[in-house]
């Protein structure tokens, strides 16, 4: 099991599904899959429906029947993702741990699972700008020998809590918004004079041609998600399925034009000049971001 904090919506989630060989099951806040379509769609994404207390008691039910999912997947040796603070906030700081991950790993432990627990830490170096420095860090397997199971329920949770309270405390950077300068020591990762020269024109035709792209869904994305800390995640989402849309809509117009074949490789070339816009470009927020749980 992969107990991680949760700064940035469900890109979180998609970043360490993409570094495991195993499908990653993550659990996903309830309320999102009360639509039937939703449903669907989250379980071929492997995400399961987990509920807070203040999601509806009426459907705290639902958590037993994900977690009796969950263990299924540990008996199968597959991974499942949680997010151990159950609240997902932009920011650079660890907050309080929830009792969950706790529960579903004494729950495992008492079925006779040889359930392990990764903590992980997930830092990221922007939560408004497209594109960002990552930083995942992994901690120490917890296991059933390294907590005492002999204790009364809420002192073994306090007490698994507190060892990975500890790790996490290794693993997540704590940065006042405010510090800019230790944003800037920990964050940021600047290009070497070499690749700048290199990459200027490539990034600046980037620029000009990604524009007519990227502001209509930035603007789009932050009227929809300025009241919560979505932003970067939809961002993310939006522009990965729109982006080859528009690549191959400027390739075949420019075929159109020009009947030449080697017109085509600018379904090609195009991305790179993004790319070489984005290392060239500031990596951090220009102000300190205003956040709000959800």
């Amino acid at each position: 099991m992969l107990a991680c904090n949760h700064p940035n919506s469900f890109l979180d989630a998609a970043l360490l599904a993409d570094i495991f060989q195993l499908p990653v099951y993550s659990l996903t806040r309830g309320d999102v899959f009360k639509k039937p379509l939703y449903r669907r769609i989250l379980k071929e994404l492997k995400m399961l429906p987990i509920y807070r207390t203040s999601e509806g008691i009426q459907n705290l039910g639902i958590n037993y029947q994900t977690f009796g999912e969950c263990k299924k997947i540990f008996k199968k040796e597959g991974i499942v993702l949680i997010f151990s603070e159950a609240k997902c906030i932009n920011e650079w700081h660890l907050r309080p741990l929830k009792k969950g991950t706790a529960r579903l790993a004494f729950s495992s432990w008492d079925e006779n699972i040889p359930l392990q627990v990764l903590p992980v830490g997930i830092n990221y170096s922007s939560f408004r700008r497209f594109s960002k420095n990552v930083f995942i860090n992994f901690g120490e397997l917890v296991t059933k020998e390294t907590v005492d199971p002999g204790e009364s329920d809420g002192k073994k949770y306090q007490s698994f809590n507190h060892k990975l309270q500890e790790q996490f405390h290794k693993l997540v950077f704590e940065i006042d918004k405010s510090d800019i300068q230790k944003q800037k020591e920990l964050l940021e990762i600047k290009p070497s004079l070499f690749v700048k020269m290199i990459l200027f024109v490539p990034a600046v035709l980037g620029w000009l041609i990604h524009a007519p792209l990227y502001w209509p869904i930035k603007k789009f994305t932050y009227r929809r998600t300025c009241d919560n800390d979505h932003y970067d995640a939809v961002m993310v989402a939006l522009l990965l399925f729109i982006y080859p849309l528009y690549a191959g809509l400027i390739t075949a117009i420019v075929f159109a034009v020009t009947h030449e074949m080697f017109s085509l490789l600018l379904f090609f070339i195009l991305p790179f000049t993004a790319w070489s816009y984005v290392q060239l470009k500031p990596q951090l927020d220009k102000a300190p971001v205003t956040s709000s749980s959800s």
